[in-house]
């Protein structure tokens, strides 16, 4: 595994089994494409595919049809996660089996989600693309991860 955190300034001349300590609260909030959804890549590991996020949703935010290609874990710290099962509120927890498809969207408040992800979600885009949180074909860009050896 060879997890990196994108914006982490502080890492580059670690040794490579040293611990990452990472300030969360300097890493800056990137736009997905999705408007009102921001995210802060806390590690990801472009091999394998697994990644932890922090995501904000504003009230309302949409993430659109999409499929948990592996086993999704969301823990709510602020606000809520909705979908048409139900709502994850502040506190709570939902984990999605691999496979799973569906809408989502921040809640009255909106949002703050941590995230973990087997491999990135796949959306389905109304062009028939199919691709991954930052508009990148989905193949191309994480399929290898599927396929990698144990």
């Amino acid at each position: 595994m060879s997890g990196v955190t994108p914006k982490a300034t502080n890492h580059a001349a670690l040794p490579p089994l040293a611990s990452r300590f990472v300030d969360v609260a300097a890493l800056p909030w990137e736009q997905t494409r999705f408007p009102g959804v921001r995210q802060k890549i806390l590690v990801v590991d472009r091999d394998s595919g697994v990644a932890t996020a922090l995501i904000h949703m504003a009230p309302g935010a949409k993430l659109p049809d999409h499929e948990h290609v592996l086993l999704e874990q969301t823990y709510v710290l602020e606000g809520s996660l909705v979908c048409a099962e139900g709502e994850c509120k502040a506190g709570e927890f939902v984990w999605r089996p691999a496979g799973s498809r569906h809408e989502a969207w921040g809640g009255p408040q909106g949002g703050l989600m941590l995230a973990m992800f087997q491999v990135a979600n796949r959306f389905f885009d109304p062009d028939g693309r199919e691709t991954d949180v930052s508009g990148q074909d989905w193949e191309a860009a994480w399929g290898k991860a599927l396929f990698r050896e144990a």
